[in-house]
């Protein structure tokens, strides 16, 4: 039907008869002369009608945004001073010959190119007509890109792409499963993957020795702006390999990607903080680098202070008291800072204290705040040094448990970086490393895994048992820009070590047998020394196309409330496949509605 796409034509093509297919973008009628700009998934091209061929002209009158147009026309210079240089077919224009309306469309819901905004649910609703949009053609096309790149640097690399199954078995991976009712086995249930995770393993097992796949993973997830109920990742596992060996390898794929498809070097070897100084410095495991602003700890200066609200958190082994400096922030006004007191709430802060230096030659008095009472001179003489503060300078504190203070001044250093505007670059890649193997789970009087409970220790069986709270795991993420584009580990090859971690997890072997006796009998069987990563692909593509939400990078997403307006579900099923499957629905625990 069609010779050339549209964004394909230039100069030299001029001269040439070609057939083109595509959708009105935009038809304007210039006394007599009728201009139709059509569009493809490769760009735009110009097309001119003219009264001399009557029907042709006919038929372009009569066209409206949005039809599906077949034209034939010859390639032609644009006149002088008409030249579009931001178009790639700017220099050129099609002398339209004949017309064929392929198919008509009703007004679209929303205009495809303009400034106005657009509601997102209406968006993904008629994300058919979303997706026409130049813009997300584009990202579209940056994530084929990204994908196609890393298959073909992992292929190079002797990796084997194998598929695993969607239909598996619930297993505990820290989020819900989305479970699947078996009709042939009734009363049973698949669960679709949170990820591959056991299934790799067992590759490395079977001498797979190095594996990947690009894959959709499923969480049943709490509502989260970043997150979607399923997901594509980049999933990776080597066999003999140790952590740098496979954070080399990756490092290579990284920068190699971001080379080809957006022109950026991101420099090497990236950065590599342990889990303890991350924390420590940004209060997050996942620092923006970017932000050159970090948090100081300043608990050894308050710990004698009359003010309870520092020295009860610096004298708590649990407590974390911190300061950060922001240069020339003296200028922010109260209303700014009552701002910032409400932001760090968030993340349960109970106030943010703050001193403005409005001089250092004069000490103490030259600070301003309502906490400089509450300490002598020499005290905040030593905090003022420890900061490295300069006049003009803003210095925020944070004083409470020390997750707390993490979360929220983590959040505070993050927020007034970006605000103002103190980037010190535009892509900052690092490792972090030397994650805790468990948390404490307060509430459930028991530890949890950080990563997952397939993760290996980076201690001996018997200091695990006799300490594993204060257990390293042999974990490496990935970040840039403050986001984690990537998580990995060197996974346990021993059923006596993988026992153990349940056994401290508090799964006991009856439930481990019943969970994982597939592993731990295939771990008999000579498992070598293996580990792996998987890259979040929709946040990458995100990260590489200025995307604002992980929404824009995929074709058909959901929305923050995990439904699709597209196709309307979740939707209930029919009375009679409920009966087949061995399902009778039961009112939801703390709803009102009638069971149906």
């Amino acid at each position: 039907m069609r010779s050339h796409k549209c964004g394909e034509l230039n100069t030299q093509h001029l001269g040439q008869t070609v057939a083109l297919c595509g959708w009105v973008h935009r038809r304007r009628d210039h006394g007599g002369v009728i201009f139709i700009d059509l569009r493809d998934r490769a760009g735009l091209v110009q097309v001119v009608f003219d009264p001399d061929a009557a029907d042709s002209f006919a038929i372009a009158e009569s066209v409206r945004s949005e039809y599906v147009l077949r034209i034939e026309g010859v390639v032609r210079d644009r006149p002088d001073g008409t030249q579009n240089a931001n178009m790639s077919t700017g220099q050129i224009e099609v002398l339209g010959k004949h017309i064929e309306v392929l198919n008509e469309s009703e007004t679209p819901p929303f205009p495809l190119e303009s400034d106005i905004e657009v509601n997102e649910e209406t968006r993904l609703r008629y994300r058919y007509i979303d997706l026409r949009r130049t813009v997300m053609q584009q990202k579209m096309k940056v994530r084929r890109d990204v994908t196609r790149n890393m298959r073909q640097f992992l292929d190079d690399n002797e990796f084997f792409e194998i598929e695993t199954p969607y239909l598996t078995k619930a297993t505990p991976e820290g989020a819900r499963d989305y479970i699947v009712p078996s009709r042939t086995h009734q009363n049973s249930f698949f669960a679709l993957p949170q990820s591959p995770q056991l299934y790799k393993q067992l590759l490395m097992i079977a001498g797979m020795d190095r594996y990947y796949q690009v894959v959709r993973c499923f969480r049943d997830e709490d509502l989260r702006a970043d997150r979607q109920p399923e997901f594509t990742q980049l999933d990776i596992e080597t066999s003999f390999l140790n952590e740098q060996a496979i954070m080399d390898i990756m490092e290579k794929m990284i920068r190699r990607l971001f080379i080809d498809i957006i022109n950026i070097d991101l420099g090497e070897p990236f950065p590599v903080l342990t889990y303890a100084e991350a924390m420590r410095r940004y209060g997050s495991d996942r620092p923006d680098l970017r932000i050159p602003l970090e948090l100081v700890d300043i608990a050894e200066e308050m710990r004698d202070v009359d003010f309870k609200v520092f020295s009860g958190p610096a004298n708590d082994p649990q407590g974390r008291v911190v300061a950060l400096r922001l240069p020339a922030g003296g200028d922010l006004s109260r209303s700014t800072i009552d701002e910032l007191t409400k932001f760090v709430g968030i993340y349960g802060a109970k106030g943010l204290a703050y001193i403005k230096v409005n001089s250092l030659s004069t000490g103490i008095d030259g600070l301003q705040s309502p906490i400089v009472k509450f300490a002598s001179a020499d005290v905040w003489n030593k905090v003022m040094t420890k900061v490295g503060a300069e006049e003009g300078d803003l210095i925020f504190f944070g004083a409470d448990k020390a997750g707390i203070v993490n979360e929220a001044m983590g959040a505070l250093r993050v927020k007034l970086g970006l605000d103002r505007n103190l980037l010190t670059g535009l892509w900052k890649p690092l490792w972090v490393i030397d994650f805790p193997m468990f948390a404490w789970d307060e509430k459930a009087q028991r530890f949890s895994a950080i990563h997952h409970p397939f993760t290996a220790p980076s201690c001996s069986k018997e200091e695990l048992v006799n300490d594993p709270g204060n257990a390293l795991s042999r974990a490496y993420d990935l970040v840039l820009n403050g986001t984690e584009v990537g998580g990995g580990s060197i996974r346990i090859n021993r059923t006596d070590m993988q026992q153990t971690v349940f056994d401290i997890l508090g799964i006991g072997h009856e439930e481990a047998r019943e969970k994982f006796g597939f592993l731990l009998d295939a771990l008999r069987y000579g498992a070598p020394p293996h580990g792996g990563i998987a890259f979040g692909l929709d946040r990458l593509v995100m990260l590489m196309t200025g995307a604002s939400s992980i929404r824009d990078v995929i074709a058909f997403p959901k929305t923050q409330s995990a439904a699709c307006p597209l196709f309307n579900a979740p939707a209930p099923v029919s009375e009679e496949q409920l009966k087949e499957l061995g399902i009778r629905l039961r009112k939801p625990a703390g709803k009102d509605e009638k069971p149906e």
